[in-house]
């Protein structure tokens, strides 16, 4: 069982980063296992993603609340694979997203280091920086 969780800042305004991260259609350009999701109607979402070296196809969730800026998400299999990312204003031109991830078999290493490319991703695709320290 595992319980993870990564933040990083994004020079944009929160509204922005909530809308990005809350719409089902952007999911596949910020997370690298997802292939394919589109909204089934509600909460109910299609993914294909590929996980451990599997092809994943099948019903997940995903719920956003606007006004907490948080969007919940996961799927209904024996890993108890479940997740939250949350949008927080920094003033009012940038935000903290932190994601969290829990899963019931996991690889320590190989999730945190997926946490953190799925924040780089979204840091390049919006602010058009990276989370990799200069040098």
């Amino acid at each position: 069982m595992g319980d993870y969780e990564h933040t990083a800042t994004i020079r944009r305004p929160p509204d922005v980063v909530f809308d990005y991260v809350s719409a089902v259609e952007n999911l596949p350009s910020f997370f690298d296992s997802m292939r394919d999701a589109h909204a089934e109607g509600g909460d109910d979402v299609h993914v294909v993603a590929d996980v451990e070296g599997h092809t994943y196809e099948g019903e997940a969730w995903m719920h956003a609340d606007p006004d907490a800026k948080h969007v919940r998400w996961g799927a209904e299999s024996a890993s108890g694979y479940h997740g939250e990312l949350f949008v927080t204003g920094i003033g009012d031109e940038e935000s903290k997203v932190t994601v969290t991830l829990h899963t019931e078999h996991a690889d320590g290493p190989g999730i945190r280091a997926g946490l953190e490319q799925t924040l780089a991703n979204l840091k390049t695709q919006l602010d058009g920086s990276s989370t990799e320290p200069a040098g």
